[in-house]
């Protein structure tokens, strides 16, 4: 853990922490409420799904290779509406049943994109586009409508386990940190030539990379699901701008080989803090869009120079 944290703060995540302190000490004079001990759990329940997103987007990211996931909103969207659609209303709501396949069907979309990437050589950008008109096409084709009711076991990961999503994708990747897989994976994103003379397979370790996005889709979409207890096929899409903003923001390099979780997870809760402070000084929806916008920008540009300087 100790060299997890290091690596993050080598890639300017320490500035992200100062931003963090400083917004939550806003909201704790704006939203005293949110921070107090009775209302822990369910804060932890709404920024859940955001930060899960940032985490989803970050794998494809580190890949390298201009690898970035702008799928990652809309695929979330998706299966919050196939899992309450086909699983929930068609009565199989067994934790057992459910989680498997709902994390296998993230995997296998992130995967499909990751072959569009690795194999048929489509530039990321415009193969994650391709599926993210997709996927906001096909799922109000499924559901027209919000509608749907999710089991109890689910609805208590929005409140009372809230943290049980995020710490299984924390688990998930420690264990791949200690891997050759995480080592493959961020001299992939280093330098994809020398990690071929090197002998890695760049392709699978990208294909891994965005199946491992998908999964933690995935695991956002159920913890989305606890938040709003039922089906939406309009509520993925507004998430990609924020995710990436969040993992930009957390010190990854989008170059790809740089940056980590806690990075991109301490990201999504300035996002969070930012956008709850904003909403209480009742800031319009566009003028909220326009300040993810310029976070995204400064972001991007800090790590082009934190980039440069080493």
């Amino acid at each position: 853990m100790t060299a997890l944290l290091g690596r993050d703060r080598r890639t300017g995540a320490s500035v992200v922490l100062v931003l963090l302190v400083v917004l939550i000490g806003v909201n704790a004079v704006l939203n005293p409420a949110r921070l107090a001990p009775a209302g822990i759990f369910t804060t932890i329940g709404l920024v859940a799904p955001l930060m899960l997103a940032a985490l989803a987007t970050t794998p494809s990211i580190l890949s390298g290779g201009g690898g970035i996931d702008i799928s990652i909103g809309p695929m979330i969207g998706f299966i919050n509406v196939m899992m309450v659609l086909f699983l929930f209303e068609a009565g199989i709501d067994s934790p057992i049943v459910v989680i498997p396949l709902v994390l296998g069907l993230g995997a296998l979309l992130g995967a499909f994109n990751g072959v569009l990437v690795a194999y048929v050589r489509l530039q990321p950008i415009v193969a994650t586009l391709g599926t993210f008109l997709l996927f906001i096409g096909l799922t109000p084709w499924i559901m027209s409508q919000p509608g749907g009711d999710a089991p109890e076991w689910v609805l208590r990961l929005g409140d009372d386990f809230a943290l049980v999503p995020v710490a299984f994708v924390g688990v998930l990747w420690f264990v791949i940190y200690r891997t050759p897989l995480y080592r493959y994976l961020m001299a992939v994103g280093g330098s994809s030539k020398a990690a071929y003379t090197s002998g890695i397979n760049v392709a699978r370790v990208r294909v891994f990379a965005y199946a491992l996005g998908g999964l933690i889709a995935a695991v956002a979409a159920i913890a989305l699901t606890a938040l709003i207890g039922s089906g939406d096929p309009n509520i993925g899409q507004p998430i990609t701008l924020k995710a990436i903003a969040a993992v930009a923001l957390g010190g990854v390099s989008l170059a790809g080989g740089r940056g980590g979780f806690i990075g991109a997870g301490a990201g999504a809760l300035v996002i969070f803090q930012l956008e709850l402070a904003l909403t209480s000084t009742q800031a319009s929806t566009f003028m909220i869009q326009m300040i993810f916008g310029i976070v995204l920008v400064l972001a991007v540009l800090f790590n082009a120079i934190v980039g440069r300087r080493r």
